[in-house]
């Protein structure tokens, strides 16, 4: 899934529940109306703004027929600068009260877009079966830095159902049309508007401090009979981190369906594709990871100057706990996965954690999910699960619709362990770069107390904070022991009972690192982070290269530059044709051939295959209709190493096993 993530806050922001008197951020009352069919928007109301210096208020330029002015009188010049049209409104000692028309087209609603570009093409748009205005597209006025709370009454045409983050007020549906106003009281980051010929399914639960809970499905023709699945994990899930954190910060929550192939969190609300949304999966995952985001992101705000950390902690908390929950062999593949991403990530991508802000391609979401999420993990074995979880209900009551820094987690989970973090948040969010490590031996000594095995591990990043633990394998059992990174070369000795066997480097994968080329196998992503990715295509007709770079942009995260098929190759590789040509090319440059999970298999397949110049991504498709097909669908599928497709579904996939760096210890002579 995708998450919108969140932009720039205000630092001094209060609690939620405040007096108009009191509240120290801009208020925007306004009522909106949406024509479906001429895309047409026409919207007036007031923003009131605190006493204070003065400031501009912004609103897209395709809504220049405004006006604007002081609700004493006074009207404000209105002047298109950067795209917007802007006002300035003068420092006054006292509350500001700005009256507001504004009016003008959307586009039209176009759901051919794919996930990548409702994340860089922030747009309204509207049409009978869908409107969507993310507040990043300006459809509403907003004053520069800071928060926005608010109330809409929107309405829409006959048959349409619509809304925005925050409380119901009230509703009407009718043959006149549809009615309904949401209040939201604390200070957002703007306003998402959402509307469609929507089914709406409602039940009411409560929290755990008692309040009222309303949760809602707005879903279209055909999805009806998934709203009471949707609603019990919905209930569920908001019940287990109530427990797990405090008391969920909104009046409810609604699942939303998406004409287009979203997957969006908003405060109280989610907004994912209608396709999306029948996977049988989705509850227990991308579901699961939008509700918590009510805690992180929506309740407490990421203060994004020095980090967004949200990101992470949700898909550790979410993602990762519920394949941790099934065991530890699944927990396990999850972490594998992690690795496999964020070795794949070009070392010039390789940020600090406190850089990242938000999702904008592969590179940034490796980042800011997998990489965090990793940090997380070994955060919580080095101060325990228990500990762990004490700092972040410090933290959630400390920070509640408030903005917070990495510094601030650290101090709360230092609070809640009694243990100093700075060394380890400094190496792992502050600073670039992952380790390589090496087990480059391993011998074992007869000692007074057993047998001694004098182990010797590499790294490339001596910090002196990361440790990795070194398995010994005995007949009888395995013990494990931590070994901390503080040389190039660091030494250690274990003593075991009985002869030992053979040793192996951080077999559950705990330690963030490099994986090294003979531990995992290669996956999509290595070649799709690639910025030297180059394009190969196997077929001469003008309409099927079209079809291939076509794909190839959709799958890399750069454009890729484009190598002739006579080539030898000499960057990482997508390699796009037909079976038959793809066969020649890959026996006449040593590259292999079909994978064995594919050998023998119906229907055309892809996988990727490591090379000395870098991954090769070989892609079989017939003919331009089937590379159409799989534009869509092939950047999802990074994390595996082969996909056999069965006409434009992906009928089956894998990655292959990890294995971990491995030195049997050989017998004393004596024994051979």
């Amino acid at each position: 899934m995708i998450r919108r993530a969140l932009a720039g806050l205000a630092l001094a922001l209060a609690a939620a529940a405040v007096s108009a008197a009191d509240r120290a951020w801009p208020y925007l009352d306004a009522s909106v109306s949406v024509d479906t069919v001429s895309r047409r928007l026409v919207a007036e109301g007031t923003l009131t703004l605190p006493a204070g210096d003065a400031t501009e208020i912004r609103l897209a330029a395709r809504f220049r027929d405004a006006e604007a002015a002081l609700a004493s009188g006074e009207p404000l010049t209105g002047l298109e600068r950067s795209g917007d049209v802007v006002w300035w409104v003068p420092a006054r000692n006292r509350e500001r009260i700005v009256r507001l028309r504004w009016r003008g087209a959307l586009e039209p609603l176009d759901t051919a877009i794919d996930h990548r570009e409702t994340l860089t093409h922030a747009t309204p748009v509207t049409g009978p079966t869908g409107t969507f205005l993310p507040s990043a597209s300006g459809w509403h006025p907003a004053v520069d830095g800071q928060p926005l709370a608010y109330r809409i009454t929107l309405t829409l045409p006959s048959g349409q159902r619509g809304l925005v983050a925050g409380r119901l007020e009230s509703e009407a549906a009718g043959g006149d049309g549809y009615r309904a106003t949401f209040a939201f009281e604390a200070p957002g980051e703007g306003i998402d508007l959402m509307a469609g010929p929507y089914q709406v399914t409602e039940r009411e639960t409560r929290s755990t401090d008692g309040r009222p809970l309303r949760l809602r499905t707005y879903f279209t023709a055909g999805l009806e009979g998934l709203a009471d699945g949707y609603l019990d994990t919905t209930a569920e899930t908001i019940t287990r981190y109530e427990r797990a954190i405090g008391p969920y910060p909104f009046d409810g929550f609604s699942v939303v369906a998406s004409p287009t192939p979203t997957g969006f969190g908003m405060p109280s609300l989610t907004y994912i594709g209608a396709d999306v949304l029948k996977l049988p999966f989705l509850r227990e995952t991308s579901l699961v990871h939008e509700i918590l985001h009510n805690w992180w992101g929506n309740g407490v705000y990421p203060d994004v100057r020095q980090g967004n950390w949200s990101e992470g902690l949700t898909t550790f908390m979410a993602d990762y706990d519920s394949r941790e929950r099934q065991g530890e062999d699944s927990g396990r593949a999850m972490r594998l996965a992690w690795l496999r991403d964020v070795t794949a990530l070009p070392p010039a991508d390789d940020r600090p954690l406190s850089s990242f802000t938000s999702r904008t391609h592969e590179a940034s979401h490796i980042l800011g999910y997998q990489k965090t999420a990793m940090v997380l993990f070994m955060l919580r074995d080095r101060i325990g699960a228990d500990a762990f979880q004490a700092g972040l209900r410090h933290f959630w009551t400390e920070f509640r619709f408030r903005p917070a820094s990495w510094d601030d987690l650290r101090t709360a989970l230092e609070r809640a362990s009694g243990q100093d973090l700075r060394a380890f948040f400094d190496r792992w969010v502050r600073r670039a770069g992952m380790p390589a490590l090496r087990l480059t031996s391993a011998e074992a000594r007869s000692g007074t107390e057993g047998w001694i095995v004098d182990i010797a591990v590499r790294t490339d990043l001596p910090d002196g904070v990361t440790s990795v633990a070194v398995a010994v394998e005995t007949p009888a059992g395995m013990r494990t022991v931590p070994v901390t990174l503080d040389a190039v070369e660091t030494r250690a000795s274990v003593t075991v009972p009985d002869r030992p066997v053979r040793v192996r480097l951080d077999p559950d994968l705990r330690t963030l690192r490099r994986l090294a080329p003979d531990e995992a196998p290669p996956i999509l992503r290595d070649a799709m982070v690639r910025r030297d990715l180059a394009l190969v295509v196997l077929d001469d007709s003008p309409e099927y290269r079209q079809a291939a770079t076509a794909l190839a942009t959709r799958f890399a995260d750069s454009v890729p530059s484009v190598q002739a098929a006579g080539d030898t190759p000499r960057s990482p590789l997508l390699v796009i044709g037909p079976a038959e040509r793809i066969a020649s090319y890959a026996s006449r440059h040593g590259l292999g051939g079909r994978p064995d999970a594919l050998r023998d298999k119906p229907g055309a397949g892809a996988w990727v295959t490591a090379a000395s110049a870098g991954p090769v991504v070989f892609v079989e498709a017939p003919d331009t209709t089937t590379l159409g097909g799989w534009a869509r669908p092939l950047p999802h599928y990074g994390g595996q190493s082969w996909l056999r497709f069965d006409g434009r579904r992906v009928a089956d996939r894998g990655i292959g096993a990890a294995t971990p760096q491995t030195v049997v210890i050989e017998p004393p002579a004596s024994e051979r």
